[in-house]
């Protein structure tokens, strides 16, 4: 992967809603069903990252950062095309997220995987020490709408 091939934006203007939603609804198991509503308001309220093609302007990948931009971050639904895999867009997309969270100089960014803890790794992230001490609250997802 060359820098002449894919470009690295958080703009959120720039993210494709509609190629996000197909993605993470269809493809992501973390995600699967979820209505284009929930994902629109997610990327709302969220800073968002993604991986562009130059020269035809597709996007390849996307990250999404729930923050107080302070103390604490919420790293989630990283994905990369299916067609993109292997070419080092997903590690691109990870380098540039990891200098967007150095600049806020958090104490604590999370993240959950079940497959790409290498990945994660490289770039600073550990399992956690105390997981007996995370606890979650789950509700049913929203209905489709």
């Amino acid at each position: 992967m060359t820098d002449d091939e894919y470009r690295f934006s958080a703009d959120r203007d720039e993210m494709d809603r509609e190629r996000i939603h197909l993605w993470l609804s269809t493809e992501a198991y973390w995600a699967l069903g979820r209505a284009r509503s929930v994902q629109d308001a997610a990327i709302d309220a969220s800073i968002n990252f993604g991986m562009f093609e130059v020269v035809t302007g597709r996007q390849v990948a996307y990250a999404r950062l729930v923050t107080d931009s302070v103390t604490f971050a919420w790293l989630c639904d990283v994905f990369v095309d299916p067609a993109e895999r292997g070419n080092g867009v997903g590690v691109a997309l990870i380098e540039n997220v990891g200098a967007a969270l150095d600049a806020l100089n958090l104490r604590r960014v999370a993240l959950a995987t079940s497959t790409a803890h290498g990945l994660y790794a490289k770039f600073g992230f550990e399992v956690v020490a105390a997981p007996g001490h995370w606890m979650e609250r789950r509700a049913e997802a929203p209905a489709a709408s």
